[in-house]
């Protein structure tokens, strides 16, 4: 049995970001009913308001789901109280140090996966205790790697460095692309994007259609002298690019970047001053679709690929 079904106890081996913004319990719950596994995004959330979508998220779904934290976050001991005392089942962690939290979580029978984009902090997940670890490639919408190491070359360098299951993440939106993930030794996907821009995605109804107009090449990775992160081009995304072509300090990016920047962008709907995290694969994106049916193309297309590749002759390829 594919050992990341087994380990999450669902029907698919297929994972939705815990996206800041986007990932609500509606969001997290419709893709839990519809056999993948369902996420909660901490990141955008104050600890009273996490707990809220993590009760509202089991009332909708009987079947399993877990919530996404970033180990940056301010209130992160809160955080963790809570999702003890709701009795989360699974975290995702990211954008921190492993092993500060890990031993914590499984000592409360939690099972946790690591977010990483190189073999350095993919070794610290494992010998932390990680159950598992998403190798996420620079193609990915949000926070990423400073390596920018793509998806096709990360996958198997990580499988490679560590024992446990591998889920691939950056570039995902479609069966074949969940199928190549697979023959580079990953055994489930983490898909953003395209669930972004689903109807029970939180994200507001701007942010949707812009995501279904992107075209290629309309994302970019951005601030890499603070944390890099993949932005839809927009004027904030300008405004960023021609400070750093400049030169401009840390402080002034800092500055630049401000408070609440990503909820104007994503949540509020300001698609010109605010920042609009969103992967390369946006451009494979033309249509709002309900999270179950996202779900179920793929892997009705997942399945449709894998048994044309093994009709294969050697004089075929």
């Amino acid at each position: 049995m594919n050992s990341i079904k087994k380990l999450f106890n669902i029907e698919y081996p297929i994972i939705q970001g815990g996206m800041v913004w986007c990932s609500g319990w509606r969001l997290a719950s419709a893709v839990s009913n519809a056999g993948g596994l369902g996420l909660i995004g901490a990141g955008s959330m104050y600890p009273e308001v996490l707990r809220e979508h993590i009760q509202k998220c089991r009332l909708a779904t009987s079947m399993p789901f877990g919530v996404n934290v970033p180990l940056l976050y301010p209130d992160i001991e809160k955080i963790m109280e809570i999702i003890v005392e709701e009795k989360v089942e699974i975290v995702f962690s990211s954008a921190g140090n492993p092993a500060l939290w890990t031993p914590f979580l499984k000592e409360n029978n939690i099972k946790v996966v690591h977010v990483i984009a190189n073999k350095k902090f993919a070794k610290k997940a494992e010998d932390s205790g990680a159950d598992a670890i998403v190798a996420e490639g620079f193609e990915a919408g949000g926070h990423n790697g400073r390596e920018e190491t793509t998806t096709l070359c990360l996958i198997p360098e990580i499988c490679d460095t560590v024992s446990v299951p591998v889920i691939a993440a950056g570039g995902i939106g479609s069966g074949k692309a969940m199928l190549a993930a697979f023959a580079l030794g990953a055994e489930g996907v983490q898909i953003g994007s395209v669930f972004a821009a689903s109807e029970e995605s939180s994200a507001h109804q701007n942010f949707k259609e812009a995501i279904i107009k992107a075209a290629e090449g309309d994302t970019k990775l951005s601030m890499k002298s603070l944390m890099p992160v993949r932005l839809l081009k927009n004027d904030f995304y300008r405004a960023v690019e021609k400070a750093e072509a400049e030169g401009a300090s840390r402080t002034e990016l800092m500055e630049l970047l401000g408070r609440g920047r990503a909820k104007m962008g994503m949540f509020e709907g300001n698609m010109i001053d605010g920042e609009l995290e969103i992967g390369q694969v946006a451009s494979y994106i033309d249509e709002i679709k309900p999270a179950a049916q996202i779900v179920n193309e793929i892997w009705e297309e997942f399945i449709k690929e894998k048994e044309r590749i093994s009709k294969l002759s050697e004089l075929d390829i």
